[in-house]
């Protein structure tokens, strides 16, 4: 039987976890994506702590207007901020199993722009 589309999104991050892992050095900024907002969050996966985290439904964000790509790279850009801020400057990227497109790519792009390295 095939299986539905969030099965094999799933299947997928259950792939990607398998290698990426986050730090205290080097965390992972892990993305969610649903069909209206977008959610990233730097995770500590050894303590099991989030280090900084930003969405779309942020106050300073939740106001801007544009595409949904647009305010994807705004979010990569915001939690980039974050992290600078909290003393980090390298990243491993969680897909979180969706494809590196649309606003995933927008966000990673945002983040990079703003000086995360990854």
């Amino acid at each position: 039987m095939a299986l539905t589309k969030t099965q094999r999104r799933q299947r997928i991050k259950n792939r990607i976890r398998k290698t990426v892992s986050g730090t205290d050095a080097q965390p992972r900024l892990a993305v969610y994506r649903s069909n209206k907002e977008i959610y990233a969050q730097l995770v500590n996966d050894v303590t099991g702590v989030t280090i900084a985290a930003a969405s779309s439904r942020d106050k300073d964000l939740s106001s801007e207007k544009g595409t949904k790509t647009e305010i994807a790279n705004l979010v990569g850009k915001s939690v980039a901020e974050k992290a600078i801020k909290a003393g980090v400057s390298g990243v491993s990227f969680d897909r979180g199993g969706y494809l590196y497109h649309g606003r995933v790519k927008s966000l990673a792009e945002g983040a990079r722009e703003a000086g995360l390295k990854f």
